[in-house]
Parts: C-alpha cells; sequence; structure tokens
C-alpha cells in the first residue's frame, strides 16, 4: 500500500506530538521501570549469555530480559511461534505505546520504522541448519521468509489490526532517529494526521562479531567522553512512538507525552567508520534542528548525545557540540545513555527520544554512572548523578557508520 497522497498542504505545518511511547531496553519493559533505571543510572551490562563469545576479544552485552509470553495482540499462536526475538521486542514496545495513546485500528496508518540488523538472528539459523547435513531442514522457509527487513513490520499491522504503508529505514546507528524524523515530515506535510514509528535491533553473533573484529567494542566497560575510554557496548531493544498533528490529538482529547519539535539530519563523506574529526556534519544536523523548530542552543535544557565511548566518536561529537553550543556549552549538561544501556544500534535512536521525553515528563537528567575523567575536550557538563533538573527541551543525537547523522528536538507539553 503506498503512503497517502498529498492531502491540501498546511498553510503552516501542524506541531507534531507524542500520544503514546513503548520501551523495551535492558532495564526491563515499559515507561515506568526504565524511568527508575535511567533516572538512577543503573547500569546493566553482563556477560553475554546469547552465543558463544569464548573466543571473542570483548564478553560483554547488555540483554534484554525477554518473556517467553507475547503482550495480547490479533496474532495467532502459530504466527507467535514463528516470530523472532527482535520482533517480540517489537511488538512488547508496540502493544505498550499502543495502549497508552488510546489509538483504535484504521486502514491507512502509516508505519515508520528503523532497524539495522533486522531478523538477522533467523538468517544465522538459516545458515548453520544448510551447512549441517545432519539438522533438520523444518522451518527453513519460515526463516528465510521472516529474516525479510519489512516482515517484523507486517506482523505489527496483523499485530493490531491496520494496514500500512510500511517505510524500513536502515541508516546503521541512526535509523530509528531518522525514522522518527521521516514520521514527522509525513506529518508535516499532510501525508497522514498519525504515524506509527521507532526502532528495534536484538543482540546477533555476526554482528557482535563484526564490532569486536573492529576493535570498537570495550574489553572492560563503556565509558562515553572519558579520558580513558576504550570502545562501545552493544545492547537490544526497542522504541515505539504515536505521533500524530496537535488537532488530531486535540480532536479526541488525548494525552500528550510532549513535542517532537524539530529534526536536522545531515551525510558526513568523511569515511565509512570514522566521523569527520571536526564532527562537521554533527554540527550541521544540529543546527537544522534548531532552525526548523525555532530554537537555539540557548534553549535547550539537556542534550542527550550520541556518545558512543569510542575514542573517535566522541572527540568529533564533542567539538560539535562545543561549536554548535558556544557559550552555552560551559553550563549545558550533556549525557549518554549508552552508559547505561549499551549501544542498541537501529533501536538507539528512538530509545533515546523516549529517554528525553521521560527526562522532559519527570524532570529528570539521566547520569552516566562510573564516569571518571571526563575528556578535557568537552566544554560541556556531564551528568554524572541523579538529578532534579528543569527541562522544557531536550535534544537527542544519533549518529551511525556511513556518515548518517540525525538530530532530535523535543518539546515538554502543557
Amino acid at each position: 500500500m503506498p503512503f497517502p497522497p498529498l492531502r491540501v498542504r498546511p498553510a503552516k505545518p501542524p506541531r507534531v506530538v507524542v500520544t503514546g511511547a513503548g520501551l523495551v531496553t535492558p532495564l526491563g519493559i515499559g515507561w515506568r521501570v526504565n524511568a527508575d533505571g535511567f533516572r538512577a543510572g543503573r547500569a546493566a551490562f553482563g556477560p553475554v549469555r546469547r552465543f558463544d563469545v569464548s573466543r571473542h576479544r570483548a564478553r560483554t552485552a547488555a540483554e534484554v530480559d525477554l518473556p517467553a509470553v507475547l503482550p495480547p495482540t490479533r496474532l495467532t499462536p502459530k504466527q507467535a511461534r514463528r516470530l523472532d526475538r527482535a520482533s517480540r521486542m517489537l511488538l512488547w514496545a508496540a502493544h505498550e505505546a499502543w495502549e497508552q495513546s488510546g489509538w483504535e485500528a484504521t486502514t491507512d496508518l502509516p508505519v515508520v520504522l528503523g532497524t539495522t540488523s533486522g531478523g538477522m538472528s533467523l538468517g544465522e539459523e538459516y545458515y548453520r541448519r544448510a551447512l549441517d547435513g545432519t539438522a533438520s531442514r523444518r522451518g527453513q522457509a519460515t526463516r528465510a521468509l521472516h529474516y525479510l527487513a519489512h516482515l517484523p513490520a507486517r506482523i505489527l499491522l496483523e499485530a493490531f489490526g491496520f494496514l500500512g504503508p510500511i517505510c524500513i529505514i536502515a541508516n546503521a546507528c541512526a535509523s530509528g532517529a531518522n525514522a522518527l524524523g521521516r514520521a514527522w515530515e509525513l506529518l508535516r506535510a499532510g501525508r497522514a494526521e498519525r504515524v506509527l514509528t521507532g526502532g528495534y535491533d536484538a543482540l546477533s553473533l555476526l554482528v557482535y562479531s563484526g564490532f569486536d573484529s573492529l576493535q570498537t567494542i570495550s574489553p572492560t566497560r563503556c565509558r562515553p567522553f572519558d579520558a580513558d575510554r576504550d570502545g562501545l557496548t552493544l545492547g537490544e531493544g526497542a522504541a515505539v512512538l504515536c505521533l500524530e498533528t496537535q488537532e488530531a490529538a486535540e480532536r479526541r482529547a488525548a494525552t500528550v507525552l510532549g513535542e517532537l519539535a524539530g529534526y536536522g539530519h545531515r551525510l558526513d563523506p568523511h569515511h565509512l567508520t570514522q566521523p569527520h574529526p571536526q564532527g562537521d556534519a554533527a554540527w550541521s544536523a544540529m543546527d537544522e534542528a534548531c532552525r526548523v523548530a525555532g530554537l537555539g542552543p540557548a534553549d535547550v535544557d539537556y542534550l542527550n548525545a550520541h556518545g558512543t565511548g569510542t575514542p573517535l566518536n566522541d572527540v568529533a561529537e564533542a567539538l560539535a557540540i562545543n561549536r554548535w553550543a558556544g557559550d552555552r556549552a560551559a553550563s549545558l549538561p550533556v549525557s549518554s545513555t549508552k552508559a547505561v544501556i549499551g549501544h542498541l544500534l537501529g533501536a538507539a535512536g528512538a530509545v533515546e527520544a523516549v529517554v528525553c521525553l521521560q527526562a522532559l515528563r519527570e524532570q529528570w537528567l539521566p547520569p552516566q554512572p562510573q564516569l571518571g575523567h571526563v575528556d578535557p575536550i568537552c566544554q560541556f557538563p556531564v551528568v554524572r548523578e541523579p538529578t532534579h533538573a528543569r527541562v522544557e527541551v531536550a535534544m537527542s543525537n544519533s549518529f551511525g557508520f556511513g556518515g548518517t547523522n540525525a538530530t532530535l528536538i523535543f518539546r515538554r507539553w502543557g
């Protein structure tokens, strides 16, 4: 099903609000357990249990404790049994967002999702069985079918009883943020009144091994902006948000969690896996997001950094923040929640967007635990301890391999 045709283009782009948000992270399932964990800075790292990493350089990750059952949906038991881990996390997040929003099934609800590895675990299992002459071939057709990138989104449609259209964005670590940005653009252009959007990714051996071979995974712990940082730590999770125009939300007296006020995205052609040393594209994405939102650095109360904990990324982002914020940098609270749940790849931008909404709704700043000496290149304060603060505007950065850079701006509602 194609995206809805352009209606009469609004004379002024409508404001876009969030009326539902579902969250699955290594901290737990649901808004409350995650808000409590992020507010306290409770790290969720441990030894990798899902696959054998005994021959790897790094052996730590942040895994989700996923229930064996699914939330109530329209899926049949047979359909539920076929789902891979990533799809199950996506359904849990979508169920919470759907229930919170109060939406009802409709025929033309667009879905925009971001992911990096999609059904990678199914592809791995298919490959193992195909090579093993003694293994049963039962289920191979299902594995091949569900490996397709758009299948989890299609399952989502069946689970809640509506049609698409579907848009899948795979822009590496910026996928989740780009998905939210694309949904925002559809609403602002008058292509829809509401869009279901988010990001998801599950840990897989292939992805873990790839990052390990690049020596980007920390053999100790993830410490973004620490002078002694030595890499990222991978995690998994999902976040789904219900976005709609202000008019549509007011028409049904919906509870608004916050406003998605700005979106900026830029390409960094410097190198496939390394950002421009001065963070030029990152700065440009932040500047564009602010321009669209009609805000400046002085208006931003908290910045959720991409902050992977890798030497090159953190320096480039810090320089970009310093340049963008100017004099505001000295008093701008910054933190990276990857210090708590790791890098969720395609889910990262969507999950961190929900963290920003939680900070806006509940008026706190998420700290980074076990932060040692902050890299002196950071002209901004990094949040170290649980902090109560007045937060009216929050910014979230997401930068990925291949040069994708995205920035989202959220504003407190009411």
